[in-house]
């Protein structure tokens, strides 16, 4: 495998596994909470990215997906049916989907060079690509929804880092965290202004 791909791995899995990270250890309740007007909450997005993974390394990769319930998926009208996991699925399932379309996708990306010509159909422009572009496409959309989910589940249940041995904060008291909390809110309502 070349570097440029390995990179592009490494950095699409860093992302995927930030995901899984932020999902875990939340009851099914907790995971299925939404937070935002528009419902965004983690079990939501994580079947959005499994979805999106099998979208774009099966179809546009000219791959089958034999799993009726996924076929489904890709083939809703509904824009929104994969941000709405089922009730019968819990949350070990669908961290469990995600984690399955993430080994389907790197089975269809390692054989094929990063030049590998792919269509991808729902794109008005650049509809005729590369399998690059499909990487880099994947980590941009990844590491988008990673961040979805550090600000969803800090206001659910407060855990914060990016994954257990790299957490990517300073190692705060709960008091300094108030503080910094209050320094930007002060900030936040003139009170830096000179």
């Amino acid at each position: 495998m070349d570097h440029s791909k390995e990179l592009l791995l490494e950095y699409l899995s860093d992302a995927r596994q930030a995901v899984i990270y932020k999902a875990q250890g939340l009851s099914d309740r907790l995971a299925r909470k939404p937070l935002t007007a528009t419902g965004t909450h983690i079990l939501g997005v994580v079947h959005h990215l499994a979805i999106t993974e099998y979208g774009y390394f099966a179809q546009c990769l000219g791959r089958s997906v034999e799993d009726p319930y996924i076929q489904n998926l890709l083939d809703a009208e509904d824009p929104q049916a994969d941000f709405l996991p089922p009730a019968h699925l819990s949350a070990g399932e669908i961290i469990g989907l995600y984690q399955d379309s993430i080994l389907f996708s790197d089975a269809g990306i390692k054989p094929l060079p990063l030049d590998a010509p792919v269509e991808v159909p729902w794109w008005s422009r650049r509809r005729h690509t590369t399998l690059e572009q499909l990487m880099v496409h994947m980590i941009a959309e990844t590491s988008r929804h990673a961040g979805h989910l550090d600000i969803v589940r800090e206001q659910l249940d407060g855990f914060t880092g990016l994954r257990p041995e790299a957490p990517n904060l300073p190692d705060y008291s709960a008091a300094q965290w108030a503080e910094q909390f209050e320094s930007i809110n002060r900030l936040a309502d003139g009170g830096g202004q000179q």
